[in-house]
């Protein structure tokens, strides 16, 4: 691939690219993307973070749900591009085996998932509206995570385990 000098860095970079910083669960990265790559394919594709699944690729699911600078967005709609200097923080960035965040561990001892496929969406979505505040009730929790879709039918479980590290909180 053709490649130009990038005058800030000297560094080459390749023809079609742009230049761009992230940090990505606590880790800067600076990557030469593609203007049309979507977070959702850079974080699969580019940084094998797989954790967050691609469901419809529209926006309507939420299985891609993360958390730029702690706000929840549906990363297959975003340009990765866009978010020059964002703080970026998917499912791998929240918790790790043996060290689980506490929404996590509410989603397991509220059996909150069935296949799991939607789960690391549900859980950054979670995340996302308790930085928010806005959640307080059975009903706004179920309200605000609207968007995300879990064909499994674990809604019910899935609210329990956000009202219970809500209420930790509280």
């Amino acid at each position: 691939m053709p490649t130009a000098v990038n005058s800030a860095t000297y560094a080459a970079v390749p023809i079609g690219t742009v230049e761009t910083t992230l940090t990505i669960n606590g880790e800067t990265r600076t990557r030469a993307i593609e203007p049309w790559t979507t977070l959702l394919d850079l974080l699969r594709e580019g940084e094998d973070l797989i954790g967050t699944k691609k469901g419809c690729d529209h926006g309507q699911c939420g299985a891609c749900t993360v958390l730029v600078d702690g706000r929840r967005i549906n990363s297959c709609l975003k340009l990765a591009v866009t978010l020059e200097g964002a703080d970026i923080t998917t499912i791998e960035g929240l918790g790790q085996p043996g060290d689980l965040h506490p929404l996590q561990s509410a989603f397991c001892d509220h059996d909150a998932f069935q296949c799991g496929y939607c789960t690391p969406g549900q859980i950054c979505s979670a995340q996302g509206l308790i930085n928010e505040g806005k959640a307080r009730t059975r009903d706004e929790v179920r309200e605000l995570m609207s968007g995300n879709l879990c064909r499994c039918g674990a809604y019910s479980n899935i609210v329990d385990a956000v009202l219970e590290v809500i209420g930790e909180k509280a």
